[in-house]
């Protein structure tokens, strides 16, 4: 059977796109964290919705899991394929088919990159506002199926806020479309929005159209500092009021993480701001001002530290200083590299209860393992913490103690065990502490209704069907 499956795909997608067994590379095998790994029968790489398609009739008539693989910048194991399964690869479909800034949308297929889509929006004086660390890598298709927030979400929100159609392939092949560029549309079900975030469970995107904003053509850039948690959430409220609505990053960093990855990165940057302040946050704001943005921010700034509520802060004068002290954010290698193993979390609550959760984390985690290293940092805008706890070792018992204490600590504050990387496998025996029976009893008959063999990316969510 094997080759008769491998000769099928071969005729839809051409044979130099379909590998087999061990000529299948690691980026299809393993997630980013080489914490799972899969040995599937066949890879393919198809370069249409309907070569996907065909992949998919021939996949459902012979009851094959198939798992969607995208840049693999996933930390819970999400695009895993089966063992014996199909990974297909939608690298091919990679094209930004059409920018329309009358209407300011993006029509572009699934496997584009995210930095590729924003540059080419930006040459055509566009704005794809979505930005995270693993810009270079992640894939259109893979951020919808998470539903990525990242850098912006204070001022754009996230992925959902900006995906205006969609075209899918379900299952059984069929293919759905709306490729839409209305803002607005309440014509029956909004079954994109089912989509997005869904994890490849429910069907296989393959195109998509963005919605894009002007582009911002100034950048005012900032590292503050303050004295507690609750300064720093105040700073924000009333940076969003003084700045007319141009905040678009506040990016938080307990004062343990600024200080380990400063430290790190000193052989290429100076430490932006001397240490000694518990929390610290990088602040954004884009306009459209040349001559008024800059001292709008530098006035907002003052007016906190004259008010007590931001301890120091550090303005950007170039681009060069701007560029770096977003890569103090977001270069994180160095510092987490001798920490590795590590496991880490991204999860969720409401913002005032961010603090003490931190609190009550460290306080769980270091009762099993008192030298535990725990960082932490987030997305103020919408409320998705980020940790990262290492004993620089890691095995089962390790990891589930971890996430005992981590997600035990979530449930206690009825947030959220996934925030931005969604559930995948590795959180998967923990969706009832996040979610009621009967939410988990209604997604699986969606799961039943739109995918009854269970062939789309089994497994990840919640148990196979």
């Amino acid at each position: 059977m094997a080759d008769h499956i491998a000769e099928a795909l071969a005729a839809i997608v051409g044979e130099a796109n379909v590998r087999c067994g061990a000529d299948i590379g690691e980026h299809y095998r393993i997630d980013i964290g080489r914490k799972f790994e899969a040995h599937p029968a066949w890879l393919a790489r198809p370069a249409t919705t309907g070569e996907v398609s065909a992949v998919m009739k021939l996949a459902h008539a012979h009851a094959i899991p198939v798992t969607v693989i995208g840049g693999q910048s996933g930390t819970c194991g999400a695009a895993v394929p089966e063992d014996g399964g199909l990974a297909l690869s939608l690298d091919r479909m990679s094209r930004v088919e059409a920018i329309d800034t009358l209407s300011m949308t993006m029509k572009v297929e699934a496997g584009c990159v995210l930095q590729v889509a924003a540059e080419q929006a930006e040459a055509q004086g566009a704005f794809l506002p979505l930005d995270l660390g693993a810009r270079g890598s992640a894939m259109i298709g893979g951020v919808i199926g998470s539903n990525a927030g990242g850098n912006r979400v204070i001022r754009w929100g996230m992925m959902r806020d900006m995906v205006l159609g969609l075209e899918a392939v379900l299952a059984d092949g069929t293919v759905v479309s709306s490729m839409t560029g209305m803002i607005k549309d309440n014509a029956g079900y909004n079954w994109k929005h089912l989509l997005i975030g869904s994890e490849g469970t429910l069907a296989v995107v393959t195109r998509a159209v963005l919605r894009l904003r002007p582009l911002p053509s100034t950048r005012q850039t900032a590292l503050i500092a303050m004295a507690s948690f609750e300064d720093a959430i105040r700073a924000m409220r009333q940076l969003e009021t003084a700045l007319s609505g141009q905040l678009s990053s506040f990016e938080l960093m307990w004062e343990d993480f600024y200080a380990l990855h400063t430290e790190a990165q000193l052989a290429q940057r100076p430490r932006p701001m001397p240490l000694g302040h518990p929390i610290y946050a990088l602040v954004e704001a884009m306009g459209g001002d040349e001559e008024g943005d800059a001292a709008l921010f530098q006035r907002a700034l003052m007016a906190l530290t004259q008010q007590g509520l931001v301890a120091d802060a550090v303005i950007a004068q170039s681009a060069r200083q701007r560029d770096d002290l977003w890569a103090m954010r977001d270069d994180l290698t160095p510092g987490y590299a001798p920490l590795r193993p590590f496991a880490a979390y991204d999860v969720s609550m409401a913002i005032a209860d961010m603090p003490t959760f931190a609190e009550q984390a460290r306080a769980a985690v270091m009762t099993i393992y008192p030298d535990v290293t725990m960082l932490f940092y987030g997305h103020a805008g919408d409320g998705n913490l980020h940790a990262l706890l290492s004993i620089r070792r890691m095995d089962k018992q390790v990891q589930q103690a971890f996430d005992d204490a981590i997600y035990g600590v979530v449930r206690r504050f009825g947030g959220s065990i996934a925030a931005e990387h969604g559930v995948g496998t590795s959180r998967r025996d923990y969706l009832g502490w996040s979610r009621s029976e009967s939410e988990i009893a209604l997604m699986r008959s969606i799961k039943q209704a739109l995918d009854p063999k269970g062939i789309l990316n089994p497994g990840k969510i919640f148990a196979a069907l």
